[in-house]
């Protein structure tokens, strides 16, 4: 079986196995139904994805910084599935599949990001099945909440994370967990906690870590692939170990000190 030909939009050819490229605002980095062999990561300014949908050009995700796409096309041997383009003038780097392994093994966040994505489109499927095998109104049999489709918000909860060089609040969710990251384009997760605002270098995984309520009792916990740690009063949390904060706390999350209140 002959190796696809690499086909883009532009006439940049890959000379090496990843390098960043330069692509002007309205310029695609690639088209849907191109072939392609390599992956992207956003190094500077912002991409749209979007598909055909009824002849009609529909945009499913604006990246940013940090974001990735096309991993599809390392993991697939088949045609791009939508297309990408520059909204602005943007640097973007391009993987070639020689170094996807090294890229995973040395950024796990990566990696963890890409399973996420991959579950949500899963999650996604089923509950299209699930939809046209219910009755005959299109009533779906279990009903499964998407990412991309968040509940509506409960009312704020008393405790919250103050980051107090900027005055900003961010408030616990009303459920049992709170999520504290940034919002991800690419998966379409958004955190309970949102720290986006604060985060000016983004030094944050995508989503950091978690806030465990049990009974009258908070726990912090770092979650899976995150970068930069996660801290109690100047203690590196473990992976994945709950950890038990009070009211008055010192929280560090990357490089952004919060402080935990309740009332």
């Amino acid at each position: 079986m002959s190796k696809p030909v690499f086909k883009t939009t532009s006439s940049r050819q890959p000379a090496q196995p990843n390098f960043t490229v330069d692509f002007a605002a309205g310029e695609f980095v690639f088209k849907e139904g191109d072939l392609g062999t390599e992956m992207y990561i956003v190094h500077e300014g912002r991409v749209e994805i979007a598909k055909q949908v009824g002849g009609e050009a529909k945009a499913l995700a604006v990246l940013e910084k940090g974001d990735f796409f096309g991993e599809m096309a390392i993991l697939e041997d088949l045609p791009r599935a939508a297309s990408a383009r520059a909204l602005v003038d943007s640097k973007l780097l391009m993987i070639n599949g020689s170094t996807f392994d090294q890229m995973l093994r040395t950024n796990p966040e990566i990696a963890v990001r890409m399973m996420r994505k991959l579950s949500g489109r899963l999650r996604e499927t089923d509950h299209m099945l699930r939809e046209a095998l219910g009755s005959p109104g299109g009533t779906p049999i279990v009903e499964m909440p998407s990412p991309r489709e968040p509940m509506a918000a409960a009312a704020p909860a008393a405790q919250r994370l103050v980051h107090e060089k900027s005055g900003i609040e961010f408030h616990f969710s009303s459920g049992p967990e709170t999520t504290i990251g940034r919002r991800d384009p690419v998966t379409g997760i958004h955190p309970d906690i949102d720290l986006t605002p604060a985060d000016t270098q983004r030094s944050i995984s995508r989503r950091h870590a978690k806030i465990y309520r049990r009974g009258g009792k908070f726990f912090l916990a770092e979650e899976i692939g995150t970068m930069n740690g996660t801290f109690i009063n100047g203690i590196r949390l473990e992976t994945g170990v709950p950890t038990e904060m009070t009211p008055g706390d010192e929280i560090r999350v990357g490089l952004i000190s919060l402080r935990f209140t309740a009332e």
